[in-house]
């Protein structure tokens, strides 16, 4: 299909989000990027996108030029990508929407329920898509364990077991990092922390194996192991019941001592249970409740069509994030331009309700938290 004309906003020198982000949309010749507002500071990012091959008028200094500028060209994009800290995604998406913009933002997509629902609004009366990057859901076995939990075989889902816990802010001293320290303001991240940041992966992970499961009640309790931290959290457990009578629990640290990253979930079934980690993406455990467990490979014919129609080489050699973000952007691509590229083309796609959830999911964790794990009614603003 023509290349979608495509801008990011953020993610600039020295971001590896952006470098991930240009690399996954650019990987199949889906988007092409044409310009770019790339740094706060002005020449800084003029200086990049032209070191991107850009031209150096399509560089520029703030995502309301790039959006004027843009609308009155021709060859003007037709999707942005968001790729900036937290606080700001709200004001930029809803910017990028109202010049008709296709948009694919960073998690978490706002900071309040209340700023979702106007986003959802002026994305259906715009008609126009907008991804969320929960990133993780676009590895190959995640696909598969969702047709696998959609053809019953696990049965009844009983139990669902998540974490993201790694120890990258284990130590006070850790958050000197500049590439680390913005995640730790409340003015920029918002009124979380680790839930926000990792917990709502997981969260759509769950959304995305299981998508016939809704949560009704929360109970969460939440921690500042490091006390300067406080009031944002840099610990946290949550437990959820789901309509169908399943249960979840979910941990998510930013101080587990020693861990590289540590995203894994686990869900169970009446038939059989199947397991992921981030660390191991190209493996899922199959554990059925009569026969022998099987390890599920990536790129082996046993594996669902649509699982198949993700993979990017030959079976045996190792997938990673790039190839999971590559299949979004794909994903993406399919759904502002409305058409399927083939009959198993994968469909779904973290989109602004997924996006919109997680934000009602982050604040019924703090009302629950700030009532000593109180469970609390989950209702989504969707």
């Amino acid at each position: 299909m023509e290349p979608i004309r495509w801008g990011i906003v953020g993610g600039g020198e020295g971001s590896s989000i952006g470098y991930i982000h240009r690399s996954a949309a650019t990987r199949d010749g889906y988007f092409r990027l044409t310009c770019g507002a790339f740094d706060i500071n002005p020449e800084r990012g003029k200086r990049f996108g032209m070191q991107l091959g850009l031209e150096e008028s399509r560089c520029y200094a703030s995502y309301v030029e790039m959006f004027r500028n843009e609308s009155f060209r021709r060859d003007g994009i037709e999707a942005v990508t968001i790729a900036t800290p937290n606080a700001t995604h709200y004001e930029i998406c809803r910017a990028a929407l109202e010049r008709n913009l296709h948009v694919i933002c960073e998690k978490p997509l706002c900071l309040t329920s209340r700023e979702a629902e106007e986003l959802l609004k002026l994305a259906k009366e715009r008609n126009r898509v907008v991804g969320v990057m929960f990133g993780y859901a676009g590895h190959q076995m995640i696909e598969q364990a969702r047709r696998m939990v959609e053809a019953g075989e696990l049965g009844e889902i009983r139990i669902i077991k998540a974490e993201f816990a790694h120890g990258g802010l284990s130590a006070a001293e850790d958050a000197r990092n500049e590439s680390l320290k913005w995640r730790l303001n409340p003015q920029v991240v918002g009124p979380s922390f680790v839930l926000a940041d990792l917990g709502i992966h997981p969260l759509y992970l769950i959304r995305a194996i299981a998508p016939g499961l809704n949560i009704k009640r929360i109970s969460c309790r939440r921690q500042s192991v490091v006390k300067s931290r406080a009031p944002l959290e840099d610990n946290a457990f949550v437990l959820m019941e789901y309509d169908n009578g399943a249960v979840a629990s979910m941990w998510v640290s930013a101080v587990n001592a020693g861990s590289q990253h540590g995203l894994r979930i686990r869900i169970v079934g009446s038939k059989a249970s199947i397991e992921w980690s981030a660390e191991t993406p190209n493996i899922l455990s199959f554990e059925p409740a009569s026969g022998s467990p099987r390890v599920l490979r990536r790129g082996m014919p046993e594996l669902y069509p649509s699982a198949m129609a993700e993979d990017r080489i030959s079976g045996g050699h190792s997938e990673g994030l790039f190839e999971a973000w590559s299949n979004l952007y794909r994903r993406f691509a399919i759904a502002i331009r409305g058409k399927a590229f083939s009959l198993h083309e994968p469909s779904w796609y973290p989109d602004i309700e997924d996006g919109a959830n997680a934000v009602t999911w982050i604040e019924k964790c703090l009302e629950s938290s700030n009532q000593d794990g109180r469970w609390v009614k989950y209702e989504s603003c969707v």
